[in-house]
């Protein structure tokens, strides 16, 4: 089966990585969702909630501020200004 390999990051940290079946996000754009072989993309992310579909079949959420979003190859790079795990805002 495909997966998408994902990390998120934020300027001071390694957030999560990991093996995914589908990762979702806001970008300045809106809503955006990836499933593996998606078109490769860079988008400018939004302020919001990721969330990241495990291949075990668990759920990650992230709450990240500002930065960027890349798709290549099924590998999905979050490259936020300031993100945590969790539901609490971003600091």
């Amino acid at each position: 089966m495909a997966e998408l390999n994902i990390e998120i990051v934020s300027e001071e940290r390694s957030i999560w990585s990991g093996a995914a079946s589908a990762v979702s996000a806001r970008t300045v754009n809106g809503e955006i969702g990836i499933l593996p072989g998606h078109t490769p993309m860079l988008a400018v992310l939004g302020d919001g909630e990721v969330v990241v579909r495990t291949t075990d079949g668990g759920t990650v959420t992230a709450q990240a501020r500002g930065g960027f979003f890349s798709v290549d190859h099924d590998r999905v790079v979050i490259a936020a200004t300031s993100a945590r795990l969790g539901d609490a805002a971003a600091a």
